[in-house]
């Protein structure tokens, strides 16, 4: 009787251990409101031109504020997942987009997982910029666990996942460590979980268990 292989271990690393690591040219206007605000930025570069980056937690309207700035500060060139709906409101729609927003339709999620990973091949065969950042919760409110779709997008297109935070009780935004994902959730999730304990949303009460949505 054959066994069945064991899926590989995931791998932490940061971005200056990669060949390819990246330090895009962000905004000055952007670095220096987020220094008024009292928030400092801890990043240290990509490690590629191709990626998934997970945000946790993710608890208010704030973290997109703070997000956007941060995106513009560090150079970051982001694309994110909205709900649809967001797209159909006049000027909004067109602002969301502009800002690297993809529109969601929540009854077929496997078609944009699907989707994404082919694009995201497509630019990796291109030597293109193609970096999804994403709230792996899907919502503000405390929830049962993640969803599974930037996951699947990171394991299928074999990209590394950056691990985000916004820590408002030390007011840093953190993309230090990167995770190429070994298939097995719980395994994937545990080292996630490790590195992610150091991050206290605005409302720590609504951050969801890190683990999947059953």
């Amino acid at each position: 009787m054959s066994l069945s292989p064991c899926p590989p271990m995931p791998r932490l690393f940061a971005a200056r251990e990669s060949q390819q690591c990246l330090h895009p040219q962000g905004s000055v206007w952007a670095q220096r409101l987020l220094r008024w605000a009292g928030w400092r930025l801890d990043f240290d570069g990509l490690p590629g031109r191709q990626g998934v980056i997970l945000v946790y937690p993710h608890t208010s309207n704030w973290d997109f504020v703070v997000g956007i700035l941060a995106k513009w500060a560090l150079g970051l060139q982001l694309r994110f997942w909205a709900k649809d709906s967001l797209f159909r409101l006049p000027l909004f729609g067109a602002w969301v987009r502009w800002l690297g927003g993809v529109a969601v339709k929540r009854d077929s999620p496997q078609g944009l997982v699907r989707d994404t990973v082919r694009d995201m091949q497509a630019a990796q065969a291109r030597g293109e910029m193609f970096w999804l950042a994403m709230a792996p919760e899907g919502t503000r409110a405390l929830a049962s666990g993640w969803r599974s779709g930037a996951y699947q997008v990171a394991l299928q297109a074999r990209v590394p996942a950056g691990l985000a935070y916004l820590d408002y009780r030390s007011k840093t935004v953190c993309l230090r460590q990167f995770l190429l994902l070994g298939g097995d959730p719980q395994a994937d999730l545990a080292v996630m979980a490790e590195t992610f304990s150091a991050a206290h949303g605005y409302k720590p009460a609504l951050a969801s268990p890190i683990r999947m949505k059953s």
